[in-house]
């Protein structure tokens, strides 16, 4: 199997209909966060189409898709109101993208490697579980909460179960009626017997969802009104009737307020929290990559700073990237970021020449489409695989779905990484208690880190000769703590080498390393390289991704 690479049409009977898809969820996404961040509806519409041209052209990931982040909404609503004006809170943005830019040349994009594997897993989980519960109370047709609303505390007063509890109250049968048929539709395209015919191969089922709710409302329209949806539970493109007021759409960040120390207090937080939302999502994404492609994290920050400087500049939301995007994307089967560049293609099209069309998309059909996206990262099948890799890793991944429900995505998983530190140090103490019972647990756990800051896991490339065999040596307990040198390492190793990576003074290898060596096992012949593990444990990974 051949890893697809770069950009390329190749694979554009996947990339095609899976960017579709992301279009057809980023849609309402991209309305609905600019609606709750108290921006005009058009700057998420830029933010989308920025999202999906300038930085899916720029960054090195496969099948990450960035835009509007739901993570920054309530950042994006105070900002407004302390800068005064939307003008002079795009300067902020500008001066984010900066930041970001200035970070990927820092190399600060390491910072992405040291989030463990359980922790990233619980995101995913989570997420699909929010996007489930978030989408029900819109699949009955009560569209009170925006699209786009992930906190568990809502922008409307209530939070995410009490939402569900008043939809019981305001079900619309209209609602129901289209989601149920674009669910059914949605699962049985999924089915290998239908696989068979090249009308199921070819035409995506989201396509046919959307095309089908439309129709069917219409037809609600003319002979049962009652049913009908209009208003808010319809998609809601700002429409622009001439060029002139299209262009009217965009706004230029106010250069007056350079001197305004507050811009760059809101500059620093997007920068920080956009970058660290960034690195998350793009990890997460390779994890459910099936060919297992790194992103370079670096890359991946003057990526996004220029995707944030560009959309700034013309009047559109901060942007990230978006797991909810990208984890559509892959279950869509996109190979490559053309898909990405193609939902951002789409997204201006749309806004040119199809919004009155697309306003007759019932959100009911779209919550069908995210509800199968969430399905699909939050099965039972992963839970049961982490259950059986143990405590030290399912202990993690479980907080974090559970902080994440009740807080927001990055306090979560800061809990769970909390959880995941204390695990490996409570190991590694009892390990060194038990060979070394006198020493104190204070002394020992710095001599931990000093042996874990101070380990080398990358051969000298200025004394490598051609043809020698190049050995990794693990040091006694390697965790994924030093993931980001590991993954260094081989990302640089020559092609035609021969790699032996010797494990047999380690007491003890994490879950995540032994991820990263047996996935670049199986690609090494890609770029010519003996690769042997020699005393590395077999990697026993998860079914669920």
């Amino acid at each position: 199997m051949s890893t697809p690479q770069g950009l390329t049409f190749k694979y554009l009977k996947n990339d095609l209909p899976a960017g579709l898809v992301v279009f057809l969820v980023a849609l309402p996404l991209c309305l609905g966060i600019a609606l709750a961040s108290g921006a005009p509806l058009f700057s998420g519409i830029i933010a989308g189409i920025i999202g999906g041209t300038v930085v899916a052209f720029t960054s090195g990931s496969a099948l990450s898709v960035s835009g509007p982040a739901a993570g920054l909404t309530v950042i994006v609503l105070n900002a407004i109101g302390t800068l005064g004006s939307y003008d002079v809170f795009l300067l902020a943005v500008v001066l984010a993208g900066l930041i970001q830019i200035i970070l990927g040349f820092l190399k600060a994009g390491v910072i992405g490697y040291y989030f463990p594997s359980s922790v990233i897993k619980g995101m995913l989980a989570a997420i699909g579980i929010i996007l489930i519960l978030k989408q029900i109370p819109h699949a009955v047709g009560y569209d009170k909460d925006n699209e786009g609303d992930e906190n568990f505390f809502q922008l409307d007063g209530e939070n995410t179960f009490s939402e569900i509890f008043a939809s019981l109250n305001h079900i619309h049968l209209g609602a129901v009626i289209i989601a149920a048929i674009s669910l059914f539709i949605l699962i049985m395209w999924e089915r290998p017997f239908l696989k068979k015919y090249a009308f199921f191969k070819i035409v995506p089922g989201a396509l046919l969802v959307v095309v089908l709710g439309i129709l069917i409302n219409e037809w609600f329209k003319t002979n049962n009104p009652t049913l009908y949806l209009s208003g808010e539970k319809l998609v809601q493109l700002p429409v622009a009737n001439s060029a002139q007021e299209f262009i009217g759409q965009f706004t230029l960040p106010n250069f007056n307020a350079f001197g305004n120390y507050q811009v760059y207090v809101v500059a620093i937080t997007i920068a920080i929290i956009a970058s660290l939302e960034s690195l998350l999502s793009v990890e997460a994404a390779d994890k459910l990559d099936p060919y297992k492609r790194n992103t370079p994290t670096n890359q991946e920050l003057k990526a996004q700073g220029l995707g944030n400087f560009v959309s700034g500049f013309i009047g559109g939301l901060p942007l990230t990237a978006v797991i909810v995007r990208s984890s559509a994307n892959v279950n869509s089967g996109a190979k490559t970021k053309m898909s990405a560049i193609i939902h951002g293609l789409l997204l201006l099209l749309s806004v040119i020449g199809f919004a009155t069309v697309l306003n007759k998309i019932p959100l009911a059909c779209l919550a069908a489409l995210l509800l199968t996206v969430g399905y699909k990262l939050a099965k039972i099948s992963l839970f049961k695989s982490m259950f059986k890799l143990g405590w030290e890793q399912f202990l993690p991944f479980v907080i974090t779905v559970v902080a994440i429900q009740f807080s927001d995505l990055l306090k979560g998983i800061a809990i769970g990484m909390v959880v995941a530190i204390i695990f490996i140090l409570v190991n590694v103490y009892k390990r060194i208690k038990k060979t070394q019972g006198s020493e104190s647990m204070t002394s020992a756990l710095t001599r931990l880190m000093k042996n874990n800051y101070k380990a080398e896991y990358y051969y000298k490339k200025k004394e490598y000769k051609e043809g020698e065999q190049i050995v990794i040596q693990l040091d006694e307990d390697v965790s994924f703590i030093n993931k980001g040198s590991i993954a260094f390492t081989l990302d640089d190793l020559p092609e035609g080498s021969s790699v032996v990576v010797d494990g047999s003074k380690s007491h003890s290898i994490d879950i995540d390393v032994l991820e990263i060596f047996h996935n670049f096992k199986s690609t090494a012949e890609l770029k010519n390289i003996k690769f042997e593990l020699k005393n590395v444990p077999e990697f026993k990974g998860t079914s669920g991704h």
